[in-house]
């Protein structure tokens, strides 16, 4: 049992990154700036695609979902981490640490189902591009969406509910915030089950994203080689190449983060390693998935003359 048990039960205390006076501020402004020019971008897209008539089609729908996952699971991390960047005591209340915990795991499951819904709908783009309105109909769209959320919520909800049930005997939390891990190594108890649990948990959206992103992009590929046409192999590249790179993103922070939580002698990594997980995808959804497409990006070049005109 550690000193901090002295605090009241429902205070923990962060453990954080350690930083000299030096570096403090100059990374707590590095950060600020991270976190603004995230906002500025997703919901700069979430603005454009809504107020475009012409962008109310089943593809915009799915940038939605990622831009307001991105913005969440950003939300609930970066704010907080600023703060502790700079503050000496690192307090926050288990059930502040609990919400966190849950935003940020439902963060992380939503853009893996979110991404396979994603590759969905290019292999019908691709491979069947004349019954594409058929078959994506915002119906359609909607209810992947909502599916998708609710299987993330409920997997999230199991995974927090077997942690919170647990009793601690350490009121310290060795992340950079909070998250299940390091929610369940407060206790003392036997956390078998949660072991079990998170690993089905993560075998089972890893295997399920992995699985279905393989045999889509597999399907397109075979498309492509048997029809051997050019205007479709551009088609291809230009659409999924910056969603394959993408995944690939996170699939290996995530992969990374998961990885160092059972090597405790690299805790700076770990911590490092998650905050990238959330940071690096959402900078780039926007870039890539915003400004690569070309009706997207044709009306954020529209509404930027439109600004410099009239100013």
């Amino acid at each position: 049992m550690d000193n901090n048990m002295s605090l009241p039960s429902h205070i923990l205390q962060i453990q954080g990154f350690e930083f000299s006076q030096t570096f403090m501020y100059p990374i707590f402004f590095s950060l600020l700036f991270v976190y603004l020019s995230l906002l500025v971008s997703n919901i700069g897209v979430l603005v454009v695609i809504i107020k475009e008539r012409s962008l109310h089609q089943p593809m915009y729908i799915l940038f939605c979902n990622l831009s307001v996952n991105d913005l969440i699971g950003n939300t609930v991390l970066l704010p907080r981490l600023m703060a502790d960047i700079v503050s000496t005591e690192r307090f926050i209340t288990y059930s502040q640490c609990v919400t966190q915990a849950f935003f940020s795991h439902t963060f992380g499951s939503a853009s893996h189902m979110i991404l396979i819904i994603m590759a969905f709908d290019r292999y019908v783009a691709i491979c069947y591009p004349l019954r594409y309105m058929s078959i994506m109909t915002t119906k359609t769209v909607v209810t992947l969406s909502v599916s998708a959320w609710g299987a993330s919520l409920v997997l999230v909800s199991v995974l927090l509910g077997l942690t919170i049930r647990l009793s601690r005997c350490s009121s310290i939390i060795q992340n950079a915030y909070c998250d299940n891990a390091s929610l369940f190594k407060l206790s003392c108890e036997n956390v078998s089950i949660n072991n079990i649990y998170g690993l089905f948990f993560t075998v089972l959206l890893f295997t399920s994203s992995m699985g279905s992103i393989a045999v889509t992009y597999i399907r397109i590929a075979v498309i492509c080689w048997t029809k051997k046409s050019k205007e479709l192999n551009n088609r291809a590249l230009q659409t999924c190449a910056s969603h394959l790179v993408l995944y690939l993103i996170m699939l290996w922070s995530g992969f990374l983060t998961i990885i160092l939580h059972r090597f405790p002698n690299y805790p700076y990594l770990r911590k490092l390693a998650s905050v990238l997980f959330h940071v690096v995808p959402a900078h780039f959804n926007p870039i890539i998935y915003g400004l690569q497409t070309k009706s997207l990006r044709q009306k954020i070049i529209q509404i930027l003359c439109r600004k410099v005109t009239h100013s």
